[in-house]
């Protein structure tokens, strides 16, 4: 369980659900112990958070474990799709921890938002990658059969397809030297938030499967996850593998943890 997410499921305002996924990871595997560590790494944490004036353990917290991957990749999605779509439906915010980014479908499909926002590395925007439809490179892809739009911040590679495809109106690339300067602009849209955390320049975040050079620094994450937070109806966090002596375990605890103080803070 993750430090402070004591709260009872009937009464949670928020529910982390573990998704520990590793089924199309294109190169460096391990994204099924990204959920133990980011609880591993998130017991330091002082309970308190200045800038909200919040304690953690107030905010309503509830951790339901690991939902387990099966060996049918869409069948594992539907399932947590459920699961996800059950705490919903109790008023309860989904806080999903992979896990591969695929996870982040279950989520999209669960919350149906109208926008996706993903800090992210990748483009992500493939119909498929290696035969596989639900591969982790074709995550935004299957987030804009639901969403209406997606901006992707801190983007830096992608396909030729891929950079055609985030030229046309629906999508949204934001660089990572313009991610200091962006704002969210969203008026009543339902938004899902996803973190990737290889957005990280891999010096701050080593480890994840695919680093990506001249990413975002961990303050720029911050403060995306803070604005766009309060417009959140869900979140995840994912790419976490074991490959590092933790830093990217801890920033995706953090995040996670920011996320819920500026949700609750306008809640």
């Amino acid at each position: 369980m993750l430090p402070g997410a004591g709260a009872d499921r009937g009464a949670a305002d928020y529910a982390i659900v573990g998704a520990p996924l590793d089924a199309s990871t294109s190169f460096r595997p391990g994204a099924r112990f990204g959920p133990d560590r980011i609880r591993k790494f998130g017991q330091q944490f002082d309970d308190y958070d200045h800038r909200t004036d919040q304690h953690f353990t107030d905010c309503s917290v509830y951790d339901h474990g690991d939902i387990g991957p099966t060996a049918d990749v869409a069948e594992y999605l539907t399932y947590l799709q459920g699961t996800l779509s059950d705490f919903s439906s109790d008023r309860a915010v989904p806080l999903v921890v992979g896990g591969e980014h695929t996870v982040s479908v279950a989520g999209v499909r669960a919350l149906a938002p109208d926008v996706f926002v993903c800090l992210d590395a990748h483009l992500d925007l493939r119909e498929s990658y290696a035969g596989d439809e639900y591969s982790h490179a074709t995550v935004t892809n299957h987030a804009l059969s639901v969403a209406d739009e997606a901006v992707v911040l801190g983007a830096r590679t992608g396909s030729e397809a891929e950079w055609d495809r985030a030229s046309e109106a629906d999508v949204t690339v934001v660089p990572p030297e313009d991610v200091a300067d962006w704002s969210p602009a969203f008026d009543d849209e339902r938004v899902y938030l996803s973190v990737d955390i290889d957005a990280a320049d891999p010096g701050f975040a080593p480890g994840t499967g695919t680093p990506e050079p001249f990413g975002l620094d961990p303050r720029e994450m911050h403060d995306v996850v803070r604005a766009v937070a309060p417009q959140a109806v869900g979140f995840d966090v994912v790419e976490v593998n074991d490959r590092d002596d933790g830093q990217a375990a801890t920033l995706a605890a953090k995040l996670l943890r920011a996320f819920v103080f500026a949700h609750a803070d306008q809640r």
